[in-house]
């Protein structure tokens, strides 16, 4: 028998150590890179505490459902961000989020 207890305590602690340094990343950094890859991490710990809630609850199909979903938003929000931290880097040379005082709208 699977010990069900064990396994949510363990991937409840992964979930929420994910979450927190995909956290520690946006907020620290000035690295417009790091901040778009802490973004990352955080949505994977979403995305993790998702599949852990369907498993938990045996609604494992509605969890998929809200998964894929997810990962098509979070691709969508990545290349938009992307695309503009390169138009930063075009245009200030740099990805310092310090340097970006002068931004007008």
């Amino acid at each position: 028998m699977i010990d069900t207890q064990g396994t949510f305590w363990m991937f409840s602690i992964f979930v929420i150590l994910l979450g927190v340094t995909g956290a520690y990343c946006i907020l620290i950094t000035v690295n417009l890179i790091r901040a778009l890859l802490g973004l990352e991490i955080l949505i994977k710990a979403v995305t993790l505490l998702i599949i852990l809630a369907g498993y938990l609850t045996n609604q494992s199909g509605l969890a998929q459902a809200l998964v894929i979903t997810l990962i098509v938003i979070e691709v969508v929000v990545m290349v938009v961000a992307g695309g503009i931290i390169l138009s930063i880097f075009r245009q200030h040379k740099s990805i310092d989020s310090r340097n970006l005082t002068e931004l007008k709208g």
